[in-house]
């Protein structure tokens, strides 16, 4: 079988464009990827540059100041700890290619189950959040069975983050479909409107409230339908880097068809944690 028509970087170039739409915790309005650099393989790691705070005093007239401080480096770093894979098998390579609905829908869903599962993990960073920025917990949630209620917790993650000194343009919040449902019952909540693209969306962004872009996802962590974590706070206190390092086609060993197989790594760190507000709520 002719493999040599096979281009493996046209299919890694759609299968990043597919997990950067399918993602919610990853995107850029919620994640920054200001830190991706060059990712080749799982367990390399990429370094974030900060200082510490600068002090300010007092200045008399005619008085010498003091002697330059020493600012102190408090880089950290982010680990590409994360590697999955997928691996296919279609009759023909050639024949695929040639039906790009075929190859196409067959990337799509391999881009799909990959940014479920990151998705997933940049979740699970919750436990992270300092108790100070914490509504409930998971020995005494907060019920939220009531449209006002939902609406009002919204209200009280703004509040963490403002008295944590969070700026506010740009916070999001990312919410489960039934905390969504008791919103569409208030009318303080601002839905969605035509004008927002497919697009947008796709990526689960369903309106805005109290100061937040709500972002609607299944992959909110929670205990078999109970202590449902909401996170709420801005892109730039969850760093995520990612890379699909290798895309290839190969001639199966038994029978007839050929495969096609794909490596994704991606690493994330809460480099701000107190930038992030965590709801723990009940459904009732």
């Amino acid at each position: 079988m002719a493999l040599d028509n096979f281009i493996p970087t046209i299919w890694t170039a759609r299968l990043l464009i597919s997990l950067d739409k399918a993602l919610v915790y990853g995107q850029s309005n919620v994640s920054n990827r200001d830190y991706e650099g060059e990712i080749r393989q799982a367990g390399n790691s990429v370094k974030i540059n900060s200082i510490g705070d600068v002090t300010v005093k007092p200045y008399v007239k005619n008085t010498d100041i003091d002697a330059p401080e020493t600012l102190v480096d408090s880089s950290q770093m982010l680990n590409i700890t994360q590697a999955e894979y997928f691996n296919f098998a279609v009759d023909n390579v050639d024949a695929a290619q040639s039906n790009v609905n075929v190859m196409s829908e067959a990337m799509r869903r391999a881009a799909h189950r990959l940014s479920d599962v990151a998705d997933q993990f940049i979740a699970a960073k919750h436990v992270e959040v300092p108790s100070a920025n914490m509504i409930g917990n998971d020995g005494a949630p907060i019920a939220v069975d009531l449209p006002a209620k939902a609406y009002e917790n919204l209200v009280d993650l703004g509040t963490k983050l403002d008295e944590a000194n969070v700026e506010s343009e740009g916070r999001f919040c990312v919410i489960p479909p039934w905390f969504y449902a008791l919103l569409l019952k208030d009318n303080r909540f601002v839905a969605a409107g035509t004008s927002k693209t497919d697009e947008v969306l796709r990526n689960g962004q369903v309106g805005e409230a109290a100061g937040f872009t709500l972002l609607k996802s299944n992959n909110v962590p929670h205990d078999s339908g109970t202590k449902y974590k909401i996170i709420a706070g801005v892109p730039m206190a969850h760093s995520y880097a990612d890379q699909v390092v290798e895309v290839k086609a190969y001639e199966k060993e038994k029978g007839f068809a050929d495969g096609v197989k794909g490596l994704h790594v991606y690493g994330s760190k809460l480099v701000r944690p107190y930038c992030w507000a965590v709801l723990t709520a009940n459904k009732s």
